[in-house]
């Protein structure tokens, strides 16, 4: 099809290496992180006995948004998917404004997830509370994590496969022992509750959804990904949806009181006493170093496809030759996350990310009329159909309008800095790249 590159010229280099299951694991994981962890407590201070309904309200409410990336994942087989899917329709610099949106929000969300994985971890032990130690512990995961992903896509994907089983088994069996304390009044609420922040609100539950971007960018190591990457998106994105209903469910029925920083260890308690509480605490650990994981993994590839189109300098699209991974790219991104980690709070941190996200999306969605417009015969006759035409995409607009429009000024002061500081790797590389060919 006609655009950016979208050959499998583009990922070189790479090796296709995720399969089916791989893909599904991937979505999980780029979703399920920090969110169900650090968000259960303040969902049922602000909604109460609501809160569960709010997950399903809200899922609902992302379909429309995951229907249309899983279209346009269709219509590309190589390493990229937003930047690919904003580059084609608008441009090499509408590409890299997606894509440099995305690397951020995925910034935002690895830090805020570190800092939820280490509210976890001092439950057990006083030195990850706060101070140098725990910015050194914090240094030491990003570290393992990185050398992990230099190894190779396909040791990073094992690592996943490993971390999703247990970080959803152990859930689930709380969920199941949380039904004894399950009443009709818990489970159907007889009145609405009076939300005093519904935008911090609105923020903070879609941080929980979102991420499943991530998963499309590595395309190019994926097998038969223009099939594997719709299907794995739609179906995982069900699942996530009942998955945290029935987390918000079984927290409000059980009541947990105390530990805002990390509120299903109470819960663990009143189920299970002891042993249930270090059984959410290895399960959150599990579940954040997943998601921290699947977020390494598609990010440095973000950066990577914007060297190799040109908008960020070639450094970041430099191959390990033995590992065939983008080092530079995987340490870039650790170093911005290490940063931010010990300089920033979970609220904060992941409605800032839910913001940067909420506007790549916007772009994308916009970029499917033109994408389907430029698409060869053959591409178009393979994509995944759409019933209603763009009725579906013009849902999903106007959920992200209302989504953006939710933001507070510490967001937006956030985007705003990191695009200026994206922009500033943009237009510099430009004008390197200038000189020599005008010498």
């Amino acid at each position: 099809m006609a655009g950016r590159e979208t050959n499998e010229e583009s990922s070189a280099g790479l090796k296709r290496d995720i399969g089916k299951w791989g893909a599904l694991f991937l979505v999980l994981n780029c979703v399920i992180g920090a969110g169900i962890y650090g968000l259960p407590g303040t969902l049922m201070e602000m909604a109460g006995s609501f809160s569960p309904w709010l997950f399903l309200i809200f899922g609902v409410l992302i379909i429309p948004v995951v229907l249309t990336f899983a279209v346009l994942a269709s219509y590309f087989s190589n390493t990229g998917g937003p930047i690919l899917y904003a580059g084609s329709a608008f441009g090499p610099w509408a590409g890299f404004q997606t894509g440099w949106l995305l690397y951020m929000g995925r910034v935002a969300s690895f830090a805020a997830n570190v800092n939820v994985l280490f509210d976890y971890v001092a439950y057990l032990w006083d030195g990850a509370t706060g101070g140098l130690l725990r910015d050194f512990m914090i240094f030491l995961v990003i570290a393992l994590l990185t050398f992990i992903n230099v190894l190779g896509i396909k040791k990073a994907i094992q690592v996943i496969n490993i971390l999703t089983f247990f970080k959803t088994l152990p859930l689930l069996v709380m969920i199941i022992l949380a039904f004894q304390y399950l009443t009709p009044e818990v489970l159907i609420p007889s009145e609405f509750p009076r939300i005093d922040d519904a935008g911090a609100l609105t923020l903070l539950i879609l941080f929980a959804f979102v991420g499943f971007e991530s998963s499309l960018v590595s395309a190019g190591e994926t097998k038969n990904p223009k099939k594997t990457m719709p299907r794995a998106l739609i179906t995982m994105m069900l699942f996530i949806t009942v998955f945290y209903f029935l987390v918000q469910l079984a927290y409000v029925a059980v009541a947990p009181e105390g530990n805002d920083g990390a509120p299903l260890v109470e819960m663990g308690r009143a189920l299970l006493g002891t042993a249930g509480v270090v059984v959410i605490i290895l399960t959150a650990i599990f579940s954040i170093t997943g998601n921290v994981t699947s977020s390494l993994i598609s990010s440095s590839r973000i950066s990577f496809t914007m060297s190799r189109d040109g908008d960020l300098p070639e450094w970041f699209g430099m191959i390990q030759a033995k590992y065939n991974t983008p080092v530079n790219s995987i340490l870039f991104f650790s170093t911005l996350v290490f940063l931010l980690a010990i300089s920033g709070t979970f609220v904060y941190l992941a409605v800032a990310s839910a913001l940067a996200r909420m506007m790549a999306y916007g772009i994308c969605t916009l970029a499917l009329p033109i994408i389907k417009k430029n698409a060869d015969a053959e591409t178009a006759r393979e994509a995944m159909p759409l019933a209603g035409g763009f009725f579906v995409p013009g849902i999903a607009l106007l959920v992200i309008a209302f989504a953006i429009s939710q933001a507070t000024l510490n967001s937006w002061v956030y985007l705003i800095g990191f695009m200026m500081l994206g922009n500033l790797f943009y237009f510099a590389n430009k004008q390197f790249k200038r000189k020599p060919a005008q010498s």
